[in-house]
C-alpha cells in the first residue's frame, strides 16, 4: 500500500440497544463490573445518518452482546451499503446482514469453536458471503510481548497469536481486518503503539485499529507508526475534542477521511455528537 495515509474510520458500538463507549476489558455478562464512558442520547440511526451525510466511509457497527439486533438494523437502514456490521455473525446469518444493508460482515467468535481456530469455518463463510464482503476481527489481548485473538466480549483468549503468519493466512479469505486492542479499549489513555507498529509491518490488506485513542494527534501517530497502512477509529471522547480545530473550509477538496481533511472538517461533527 505505497503512498497510503492513515484514515479516520467511524464506529457505532451497541450495548443493550444503545450507542455506548465501554471500557473493553470490563465487558462481560457481569453487569456490575461493566464500566461505561458514554451512553448516547441519540439513537443509532442518528450516527449512521451523520456519517452518511459527511461521507465517512468504512465505519462499523458492533453489537456487544444480545439485545442489539434491532438497533443495528436501524443503523444499517439509515445508510444502506455504508457501514459494516459485527457481533454474532455466523455462516447462517451473514447473508441476512448483507441484505439488511451492511457493506461487509465482521466475524470473530464463529471462527474459534472452543477457542481453537477453524480454517474450515473461515473458508465456509468466505465462500458464502464472498471474500470482498468479509472482515475478520482479530481483536486481541496482550500476553507478555505477544497478542492473542480474544473472543466472547474479549474475555476468552484463543490459541491464535496475532502475527504476520496468522494475518497472511486469514487475508486469503477476507478483504479487511478490524483490530480492537481490548486491553486499552475505551480507556482513552493512549493507543497500543507496539501493536500498531507491528500491524504496519504485517498487514497486506486494509486494516482498522481501535483502542485507547485520546487525542486527534493519535491519527498522526498511527500514520507514522504503521507507515499509513492502518486506519484509526476514535471514541466519542476524542471526537468531542475536535472543537479545538479550525472551522471547515468550504472550498477545500481534501477528503474528510484523510489526515488533513480530518483537521479541516471535524469541528462540526464533534459538536453534533454531544
Amino acid at each position: 500500500m505505497p503512498g497510503r495515509r492513515t484514515l479516520f474510520r467511524p464506529c457505532i458500538d451497541l450495548h443493550d440497544g444503545k450507542v455506548k463507549q465501554i471500557v473493553g476489558g470490563t465487558l462481560s455478562d457481569d453487569t456490575d463490573a461493566l464500566k461505561t464512558n458514554f451512553v448516547a442520547n441519540h439513537p443509532p440511526r442518528y450516527y449512521a445518518e451523520l456519517y452518511r451525510d459527511n461521507n465517512l466511509e468504512g465505519g462499523h457497527v458492533i453489537m456487544l452482546g444480545k439485545g442489539n439486533t434491532d438497533a443495528a438494523r436501524e443503523a444499517l437502514a439509515a445508510w444502506p451499503g455504508g457501514l459494516q456490521v459485527g457481533g454474532g455473525i455466523t455462516d447462517e446469518n451473514c447473508t441476512e446482514w448483507i441484505a439488511a444493508g451492511a457493506s461487509k460482515v465482521i466475524v470473530t467468535s464463529y471462527l474459534f469453536p472452543d477457542t481453537k481456530f477453524s480454517l474450515e469455518k473461515l473458508a465456509r463463510i468466505s465462500d458464502i458471503v464472498g471474500k470482498d464482503k468479509l472482515v475478520v476481527d482479530v481483536s486481541c489481548r496482550r500476553r507478555g510481548d505477544k497478542w492473542f485473538v480474544a473472543m466472547d466480549k474479549w474475555q476468552r483468549i484463543t490459541e491464535m497469536e496475532v502475527c504476520k503468519e496468522s494475518l497472511d493466512l486469514l487475508s486469503a479469505y477476507c478483504s479487511e481486518f478490524l483490530v480492537h486492542a481490548a486491553d486499552v479499549e475505551g480507556l482513552c489513555k493512549g493507543i497500543d503503539e507496539q501493536l500498531v507498529c507491528n500491524l504496519g509491518m504485517w498487514v497486506t490488506i486494509p486494516t482498522t485499529y481501535a483502542g485507547g485513542a485520546k487525542s486527534v494527534s493519535d491519527l498522526q501517530l498511527v500514520d507514522e507508526l504503521s507507515q499509513g497502512k492502518v486506519d484509526l477509529t476514535f471514541g466519542r471522547q476524542v471526537c468531542l475534542q475536535m472543537h479545538l480545530l479550525q472551522p471547515p473550509d468550504a472550498s477545500s477538496t481534501v477528503p474528510w477521511t484523510s489526515l488533513e481533511g480530518l483537521k479541516l472538517h471535524l469541528k462540526n461533527l464533534s459538536c453534533t455528537m454531544q
